[in-house]
């Protein structure tokens, strides 16, 4: 099945039904479930949308069916993914509101399916370039264009959630060389690896970490930062496809080195 080339992973508020025509939503069945993903198409190109957290947002962090939503976009051929993050900041100068281009992680989370390859064939995928750096490329390109600002590179700290991170582990993250702090990067970054296809995250910073900023965090103040920046980066995202020409010249499709499916629970593609 090939339907769409592109996609977008995030949260309910990044997709908007006026910016995709003949829009359709769809159920595909999965080995770890069934996944409901909204299909359409931007100018000329068709584009897949996952909201990472369930229709209704029902998901947690911890909870999320990551490797569900990957296998069911890459059932529809998809081979390039823009995701979305809300992130708390573990560095002064990046203040709420700024967009991260983030270019690489650290793992804390604890209890999350991490891998396709958990029983037969062995597969140790190559993370030396986790976030597709072509993508970054492509992306960086049109923050220019669009005058949209995105801070370059940075260090994506994934915890297991969903509590906040007390100040103890923020002041751990930040000696260790954290840039940014969320809950659903990992195992997702991973798991498109696998599945060899070009991965890259637009981080949003909503509020400064546990520690750094003297009020508490809320949800409520995570929300609001969303809505307020959420449309540049869905402008940013479509606005991306729609100049890709398709090639993939990066290391993303070698990222499993060849090595056979044949542990898998049959074959996406």
């Amino acid at each position: 099945m090939s339907i769409a080339e592109y996609a977008i992973i995030g949260g309910t508020g990044v997709y908007d039904p006026a910016l995709l025509k003949n829009a359709e939503t769809i159920t595909l069945d999965t080995p770890y479930g069934a996944v409901e993903v909204i299909i359409g198409a931007y100018e000329s190109k068709p584009v897949a949308f996952v909201p990472r957290h369930g229709p209704h947002h029902q998901w947690a962090p911890h909870r999320v069916n990551y490797r569900g939503n990957l296998w069911a976009l890459r059932q529809l051929g998809v081979t390039q993914v823009l995701a979305t993050a809300a992130v708390g900041s573990l560095d002064p100068e990046i203040a709420p509101g700024t967009l991260v281009l983030v270019d690489d992680f650290l793992d804390f989370t604890k209890s999350r399916p991490c891998s396709f390859y958990d029983e037969g064939t062995i597969v140790h995928v190559d993370m030396s370039d986790p976030y597709c750096h072509r993508l970054r490329q492509h992306l960086r390109a049109t923050g220019d264009r669009l005058g949209i600002p995105l801070r370059e590179g940075g260090v994506y700290v994934c915890t297991e959630g969903p509590r906040f991170e007390t100040k103890a582990e923020i002041r751990l993250y930040q000696r260790l060389g954290g840039s940014v702090v969320g809950m659903t990067s990992v195992p997702e970054v991973v798991l498109a690896k696998e599945l060899e296809m070009c991965y890259a995250t637009v981080c949003i910073v909503t509020n400064y970490a546990a520690g750094i900023s003297p009020a508490p965090l809320t949800h409520e103040e995570v929300v609001e930062q969303m809505r307020a920046n959420v449309h540049r980066v869905r402008e940013l995202f479509f606005e991306t496809f729609l100049h890709m020409d398709g090639i993939r010249d990066c290391r993303c499709p070698h990222a499993v080195g060849g090595q056979s499916t044949l542990g898998m629970k049959g074959d996406p593609s």
